[in-house]
């Protein structure tokens, strides 16, 4: 497999009449992503469908993807969105991939150019946007990172990528948050990153929290640490968006916390996907005003 060259890491497919755009996963029926990026379509006036392809709704659930990846050639999609389960499964199935995507071991968005995959890997990326967006002059010296799992290995590496120089990793899974410390250290040549058994005990001298599991959704409500953890020195960054002020961000701030909402993340990936697959350059504040209302109306149904 070779690595996607730079020139087409900044661009997509040639330029379309109309796109047609898909999500491939379980469970994604309240997915808010096609609406992402057929509200900015029709802001800047193009025509784009995008497809919900929900593996719960076939009995081979994840078996059924290599066929998926060709059905979406055949019929011309311009990209996919890739997310639970498939996000590394589907890394020999694809053509070529992105640096991000090769390094992280998993791909969350594909782009379909003359009939090739190629993979790229947005969480990253979509997170340093965010964080860049709501909190540009965030402390990097010490970093901890709740969640070692997808989405948390991929903003692991882009932590250690804006050059954190030192980063802790908490997770259920010991053994997980070792292994992601040990690949990143190998990886980038570096001792910044370790593996730690607690939140209070990585959290001694932090100046940044970026807490990366599901805790704290509106189907999982709660804490993913004890509240007294929390201080004015340290800032504070959620990728759960729904509810848009989850339990930890109401803490962070009643502590005095510089906190980034989830929602920062999700409009990152949704920028950096919607450039990929189209070429064009989204309004981001329109996208992130959007996904707001998206979140207040589900809320108050």
């Amino acid at each position: 497999m070779s690595q996607i060259p730079s020139t087409l890491q900044a661009q997509s497919s040639a330029p379309r009449a109309s796109y047609l755009l898909g999500l491939i996963g379980s469970g994604i029926q309240l997915s808010m992503t096609p609406a992402l990026h057929e509200e900015e379509a029709r802001n800047q006036g193009m025509k784009l469908h995008y497809q919900l392809i929900d593996l719960d709704r076939s009995p081979r659930q994840d078996g059924a993807l290599p066929e998926l990846l060709e059905a979406a050639r055949v019929m011309d999609f311009a990209g996919l969105n890739i997310t639970y389960p498939c996000k590394q499964i589907i890394l020999p199935l694809l053509d070529s991939l992105s640096a991000d995507a090769e390094a992280m071991g998993a791909v969350n968005t594909v782009v379909i150019r003359d009939g090739k995959l190629h993979g790229h890997n947005t969480d990253g990326s979509g997170w340093r946007w965010g964080i860049q967006r709501h909190l540009p002059d965030a402390n990097l010296d010490h970093v901890v990172l709740l969640g070692a799992g997808g989405a948390g290995a991929a903003i692991a590496h882009t932590i250690i990528q804006m050059g954190a120089r030192s980063l802790r990793i908490v997770d259920a899974d010991p053994q997980r948050a070792g292994a992601l410390a040990a690949e990143l250290n190998r990886q980038y040549r570096t001792h910044a990153a370790r593996a730690e058994a607690s939140a209070a005990a990585a959290l001694e001298g932090a100046c940044g929290l970026v807490h990366a599991t599901p805790t704290g959704m509106a189907k999982l409500p709660g804490l993913p640490l004890d509240a007294s953890l929390l201080h004015a020195g340290l800032w504070v960054s959620e990728i759960v968006y729904s509810p848009l002020e989850t339990e930890l961000l109401a803490a962070a701030k009643r502590a005095g916390c510089h906190t980034v909402a989830g929602t920062a993340m999700a409009v990152g990936q949704a920028v950096d996907a919607f450039r990929l697959f189209t070429g064009r350059e989204p309004d981001a504040g329109r996208m992130e005003r959007h996904i707001q209302t998206l979140i207040h109306a589900r809320n108050n149904q």
